[in-house]
């Protein structure tokens, strides 16, 4: 079944993020704002991958001096949808 998860990134350039997911495979993401070829990039990366995967692959990834970056929070919203699950 799939599920459509909204996410907004924090601490990053990128506003929204919005997930479809199916049986914990992603199949779309799109992100607002943000270096918007590099989020189209980290997006058709998710495409087809498990949940899990993914997180594995994009936490704890670092923007400059930030504390996290776009692929971060998509690891962050991909968790809290395992939550709210």
């Amino acid at each position: 079944m799939e599920r459509i998860f909204k996410y907004n990134p924090k601490g990053v350039c990128s506003r929204e993020m919005l997930f479809i997911i199916d049986n914990d495979i992603i199949r779309k993401v799109e992100i607002t704002g943000g270096c918007h070829g590099n989020s189209q990039g980290i997006a058709s990366l998710c495409i087809d991958r498990n949940i899990n995967d993914v997180i594995k692959i994009l936490k704890n990834i670092k923007c400059g001096n930030k504390n996290t970056s776009c692929p971060d929070q998509i690891a962050i919203a991909l968790e809290q949808y395992k939550l709210s699950k």
